[in-house]
């Protein structure tokens, strides 16, 4: 594993991240929202994030999120999610 500081940073930065990520899922418990609801909506901003970082190229976001491409196409479709103004690569 690795150590020094860079790492000892992005431990630090996982641990936030991941302590952001209970205090959030705390509030949606009490205010009852359902676990689809949670999902659905973490899915989708997730994705869009994620395609906007890769400046809507759906095979790049793909790979960074660690899915096939077809899966995305599929989520993007199911979600209506806007692909940022990019354009979409006619066949």
């Amino acid at each position: 594993m690795a150590t020094g500081p860079r790492a000892q940073t992005s431990q630090r930065s996982v641990k936030t991240v991941k302590d952001q990520l209970e205090g959030l899922v705390n509030q949606m418990v009490e205010r009852g929202i359902y676990f689809d609801e949670a999902i659905e909506e973490f899915e989708k901003r997730f994705i869009k994030r994620v395609l906007d970082r890769a400046n809507g190229n759906q095979s790049r976001a793909a790979q960074l999120l660690g899915i096939h491409r077809n899966t995305l196409s599929r989520k993007i479709e199911q979600y209506k999610l806007d692909t940022n103004g990019h354009r979409r690569r006619s066949r």
